[in-house]
Parts: C-alpha cells; structure tokens; sequence
C-alpha cells in the first residue's frame, strides 16, 4: 500500500511540477529560460514543440537530480517508485499535450482538456497552466472555465479548422480569415 502512495504522490508532484514549469518558466518569468522561450515559440506557433531531443537531456537531469533527493527520504525502493512515477507522468504530459493540438478529441477527458488548454492559448494565457489537471488552477486561482472558447482561425488546429460539420461548435467559435 506505502507503494502506491508513493507512486500516486509522484503523479501529483508531477501536475505540481507541470504547473510551476508552465505559470512561472513558461510564462511570468519566460524571458530568462530557455524553457520559456520554447514556451512563448510553441504560443506563437502552435505546431511548434520543443525538440525531444532537449525535453530527453532534461528530464534525464532531472530523473537523476529527484532519485538523488527521494532515495534518501524514502528509501531505495519508494524513492525508485516516486521518480519513476513522478518521470512517467511527465512522459504523458508529453503525449497528452502534443494530441491536444494535433487531434480532436475523443472522449469527455480528451473535450475537457482540449477546451481548458485552448482557453489558456486563445483566451487567457495568464490562467489554466495546468494541462493535463485543473487541480493547481483550482488551489491557486488561475482557473478559467467557459463553455465556449474563440479561436482565430488562422491559429485554430487542423482538426479544428478542418472540421466537415459543426461537431465542435459547442465548445470553440473559430473567427477571422
């Protein structure tokens, strides 16, 4: 049981790591990161991700850095589940954040998140740093919700903007050439 407590605390400190990374790196602090300058690029450019070459060096770095911290608070074992956890979780990220912007959503999950990061984008970036949770959004205020989010066309995704009929017309108004 200590086992799973230990792998879902490296889940939550993974969305508590996603959204510090985001809100301060990406965002409040940006001109002084190279994070935050990806960040800003991938704002711009929403095809745009950072190379996965740099995210593997980093998160390499970092595995190392939070084994060398848990082991020694946890033991060998627990602090092995904590990073592995807390490392996968930031490999879903990954995954989760790239199909948001190149596929349309499937499932209530997949609409939720799609909804709440395009909001972040097109909306609000000072708010929903948290991409795969709200969770953070919520203790710390900077969640926004709406029912609808605009989206200029000209930076919609392409399974937005190639929609063939109006399936997402309740939750993006797309607007502009």
């Amino acid at each position: 049981m200590t086992l799973v407590l230990a792998a879902l605390l490296g889940v939550l400190g993974w969305t508590f790591t996603e959204y510090m990374f985001h809100r301060f790196l990406g965002h409040e602090y940006a001109k002084y990161t190279e994070f935050g300058t990806q960040h800003l690029h991938h704002h711009r450019d929403q095809d745009y991700f950072a190379p996965a070459s740099a995210k593997a060096k980093l998160s390499v770095v970092v595995s190392v850095l939070i084994g060398l911290v848990a082991v020694p608070l946890a033991g060998w074992t627990h602090g092995v589940v904590f990073t592995a956890s807390l490392v996968s979780s930031y490999l879903i990220y990954e995954f989760i954040h790239r199909d948001l912007h190149v596929r349309a959503p499937t499932g209530a999950y997949g609409r939720w998140a799609r909804r709440h990061h395009m909001a972040h984008h097109h909306t609000s970036p000072g708010l929903n740093h948290g991409v795969t949770s709200p969770i953070w959004d919520i203790v710390f205020g900077t969640r926004t919700t709406s029912d609808s989010v605009r989206v200029p066309k000209a930076k919609a995704p392409v399974w937005l903007r190639e929609a063939k009929d109006d399936r997402y017309a309740e939750d993006y108004q797309l607007f502009g050439r």
